[in-house]
């Protein structure tokens, strides 16, 4: 048996969405776009949303409209994709890392700790698809007059106090790489709920030009064009932004497939006193991005070894989340993080995703069972 690590939830209707986009004639950023834009605001509760090529340029652009520029901090964790950290580096910025919790998001006291002066936003990461405690960063960042950025990369379709992710904060950032709960083959989503942000980040990812593409097209009047700022292409086709469409559609359905094995995870392992599973407070909702295993101290196979073993009976596993600042690009940067670094080494990821059999689920927990104990 053969079972990968993820594997998105495509469909017929995906690609019939993807066929009749090319078809039309129009494959750019353009009414397809318009569309998912408002499907997905109309889903999390937010007012606007700006897609564009990735969440790494979602983040940067955040960062921009944010104001945050060279010689500011920003408080992220290093334990998140390095994009996280890259995101504040593109506009100048240091990033400060902080340390997390047992759920692998941000230690509040810790982050507490490292505001100084210099400080003007905190990166929220809702890793693995787990919120944060958003209303207690959002209390702290009044308090210290510094904005929040929500990444949101793992975390469509979860759940905070009731409330989508993507309608809390001020600039919430999500990601549709084939990783991630829906798709569209690459791609991402700002959503805000201010005006000023939604326009700007509209200016922005189209080389900050004047008037877009749709709207020239669809003139009945000659229309020239003004660049008013160094802008980027930063921008989402309507052949994404179709395929988009449809997996929103689906979404609800993906999230409680993935729960529910997620659940049959945690009945399975709950009582193995060598292992920490997730931890879903009340009030909040996970999608299972993925699911995260930690092996503690008295477990009797080191986290490598336990990966080998399950990708030669045909099981896929990943490593923990990574820790930005022991990758070589921030090793000048290196900070002792001690409990992101044990997390991070002794943590690993196992297969979840929609298409999943029972008898590929029950192949995972019996191997797994065995390999530890």
């Amino acid at each position: 048996m053969k079972i990968p690590i993820s594997k998105p939830y495509l469909g017929k209707e995906e690609a019939d969405a993807a066929h009749r986009t090319i078809l039309s004639g129009w494959v750019t950023q353009g009414p397809k776009v318009a569309e998912f834009e408002q499907n997905f605001c109309d889903y999390v509760g937010a007012k606007y949303a700006v897609a564009v090529s990735n969440c790494t340029t979602a983040l940067h652009l955040s960062m921009i409209v944010a104001g945050i520029k060279e010689g500011d901090e920003v408080i992220c964790p290093s334990m998140s994709y390095i994009a996280t950290a890259n995101c504040i580096m593109y506009v100048g910025a240091k990033p400060v890392f902080a340390e997390v919790n047992d759920e692998y998001n941000l230690d509040i006291e810790d982050v507490k700790k490292r505001i100084t002066t210099k400080t003007k936003a905190i990166l929220l990461v809702h890793q693995i698809g787990m919120p944060a405690d958003i209303d207690a960063f959002q209390l702290l960042c009044e308090e210290k007059k510094i904005i929040l950025i929500e990444d949101a990369a793992c975390a469509i379709g979860s759940e905070y106090k009731g409330q989508k992710i993507g309608s809390h904060s001020d600039l919430v950032c999500f990601s549709f790489h084939p990783r991630k709960v829906i798709t569209t083959g690459d791609g991402g989503m700002i959503t805000t709920s201010r005006k000023d942000f939604n326009d700007r980040l509209k200016l922005l990812r189209q080389h900050a030009m004047s008037v877009n593409d749709r709207v020239r097209h669809e003139s009945n009047k000659i229309i020239f064009e003004d660049h008013l700022e160094v802008g980027y292409n930063y921008r989402m086709t309507d052949i994404q932004a179709s395929v988009g469409i449809e997996q929103l559609k689906k979404l609800d359905y993906i999230v409680e497939e993935r729960r529910k094995i997620a659940k049959q995870y945690i009945k399975a392992f709950k009582n193995i006193d060598c292992i920490r599973l997730p931890l879903e407070i009340e009030g909040y909702k996970s999608n299972y991005q993925s699911f995260s295993i930690y092996l503690e101290k008295n477990c009797k196979i080191k986290r490598n070894d336990l990966m080998q073993k399950l990708l030669a009976i045909g099981i896929a596993s990943r490593r923990g989340i990574m820790t930005a600042h022991q990758e070589s690009a921030y090793l000048d940067r290196n900070k002792f993080l001690p409990v992101s670094e044990n997390l991070k080494a002794n943590s690993l990821i196992i297969p979840l995703y929609n298409q999943m059999t029972q008898e590929q689920v029950s192949y995972v927990i019996n191997n797994l069972i065995k390999l530890i104990r």
